[in-house]
């Protein structure tokens, strides 16, 4: 899977601002890469407060995007070079310019009032209790025309959709079915733990201290988990799975942020859930061996029999692995990413090794500071904007971003793009790789060790997390078939492996 963030992948509009027609442009670069489809972050009609997140009209595409007849082009052009395409579903919440919450405003008899969640004022006055929303402040908004409080988990302006509403849930499954039947594949789900409420918007309190089930997570995620995961997920993904059942080969992709035990819940009841509920543990973990190791070996503990595994290194909402864990043990991540079991998921930008690009004040539009991580995407080596637009760009660029470029990447050999390309290939090349079984292999300190073999194949993946040469002992003869230098082709290994500084190594038996 490979995240484009349209906004900033490719502007074919010159306005500046990234659109389905550049993505359509750059297609060629997702079959050179090696990669299997593309999910878009939201390009549903929207006010853009929350960037696409704050849908106003679930069947129609922003004209900062395009159109729909856009992404017709796209899903044509995509299947055309073996690519699927999957979108960016909301479902939690609407946009407050939502024509469903403009009527529902309208009066307390409207018929849509019961399609969002109101409460009365509390019994002195003010919000019905202090949870609080995540993006800061209260998780309630007055409506004075009605006297009611709406709840909302981040913006005001996103109310949140009461899916315990029988019209509810058939309209937004109304929405799934709209989007197959333009030949989508499949979706991302947005906060999908959240439309099933576990009483939260009842509860008294602000969000301070974070669940025994959430070690490790942020604030933002142990807050989410308060607003959701509830008694009636379960009934929830599978009536959103059978709508994707009903089309041959399509696929949900859940965010989750939750660990093992809790996450393998979003897989279903009997397989009836999202088949990739995602998993972030190689997001909000230290980036260090023990923990690293502890956390692959619980989630393949907890999967639920006949479960396929999945893995993200960064998204649209938190910073760039490479700023996260640095340039060099970027490249050990991403060999990390791409030779575990299951379906990795790449941000756009993280083949190139894009850190975050600082952002200054002025320029600053995300109301969670998430701008950092959604710089645009650098294509040419000269040129404007290095080839992302001809007009200023909505978000700055990289510095000296034509060195950063998939032209001036795709002309080195020892690139991080060659890297990235290497590795999917190989991948797609080996069972043992793509779908073999997985066993963790002991290993010194600051190491992560683990053999993938099928159909008699057996490749041993030795990474490198310390800022130091180590050695590590092996059982057997090996043949490294790829160093995240990219230098070691075909080196024989016997009894001990030598892992330079920051390095990783896919070694084959024999």
């Amino acid at each position: 899977m490979y995240q484009v963030y349209p906004r900033s992948f490719a502007d074919a509009s010159g306005d500046g601002i990234g659109d389905l027609a550049g993505i359509v442009d750059r297609l060629d670069h997702l079959a050179w890469l090696g990669v299997d489809a593309v999910w878009l972050s939201p390009v549903f009609r929207s006010p853009m407060r929350d960037y696409g997140y704050d849908v106003a009209d679930y069947r129609d595409i922003d004209p900062v995007f395009g159109s729909l007849a856009d992404v017709d082009r796209l899903v044509a052009e995509a299947h055309g070079r073996g690519l699927r395409v999957l979108l960016d579903f909301v479902p939690n919440h609407t946009s407050s310019d939502h024509a469903w919450f403009v009527d529902a405003r309208s009066s307390r008899d409207s018929a849509h009032r019961e399609w969002y969640i109101w409460r009365d004022p509390a019994p002195g006055g003010g919000p019905p209790n202090d949870l609080e929303s995540q993006f800061g402040g209260p998780a309630w908004t007055f409506d004075e025309p009605t006297g009611q409080y709406w709840y909302h988990s981040f913006l005001p302006e996103q109310p949140e959709l009461d899916w315990r509403n029988p019209a509810v849930r058939e309209a937004m499954l109304g929405h799934v079915r709209f989007w197959f039947e333009r030949g989508i594949d499949g979706f991302r789900i947005d906060v999908l733990w959240m439309i099933a409420k576990d009483d939260a918007p009842w509860r008294d309190g602000p969000i301070t201290e974070a669940p025994e089930a959430l070690p490790g997570l942020g604030l933002e995620a142990r807050g989410a988990l308060q607003h959701g995961d509830g008694p009636d997920m379960e009934a929830r993904l599978a009536e959103l799975r059978d709508a994707a059942d009903a089309y041959p080969e399509r696929v949900l992709i859940g965010e989750v942020y939750m660990e093992p035990r809790r996450l393998v819940r979003y897989y279903g009841r009997d397989g009836r859930g999202a088949h990739l509920p995602f998993n972030f543990a190689l997001v909000t973990l230290p980036w260090e061996a023990g923990a690293i190791r502890t956390a692959v070996a619980a989630y393949e503990d907890a999967l639920p029999v006949g479960a396929w595994p999945n893995w993200v290194l960064g998204n649209h909402d938190q910073p760039r692995v490479a700023s996260r864990v640095g340039a060099a043990q970027a490249r050990v991540a991403a060999m990390l990413l791409l030779t575990l079991r299951g379906t990795p998921t790449l941000y756009y930008g993280d083949e190139l090794g894009l850190p975050d690009v600082p952002v200054p004040s002025e320029r600053s539009v995300d109301v969670a500071g998430r701008d950092p991580e959604r710089s645009p995407m650098p294509w040419t080596r000269d040129g404007i904007n290095a080839g992302f637009s001809v007009a200023e760009p909505w978000l700055p660029m990289i510095d000296d971003a034509g060195a950063w470029s998939v032209e001036a990447q795709r002309d080195d050999p020892r690139s991080m793009l060659s890297l990235h390309r290497r590795l999917l290939a190989l991948r797609r090349s080996e069972p043992a790789l793509e779908a073999g079984d997985w066993a963790d292999v002991d290993a010194p300190d600051g190491v992560v060790a683990f053999e993938r073999v099928a159909g008699g194949r057996r490749f041993l993946i030795a990474l490198n997390l310390r800022p130091e040469p180590v050695s590590m002992p092996v059982a057997g003869d090996w043949t490294v078939e790829l160093s995240t230098h990219l230098d070691r082709d075909g080196e024989p290994v016997a009894d001990v492996v030598a892992l330079r500084a920051d390095e990783g190594l896919v070694l084959r038996a024999g």
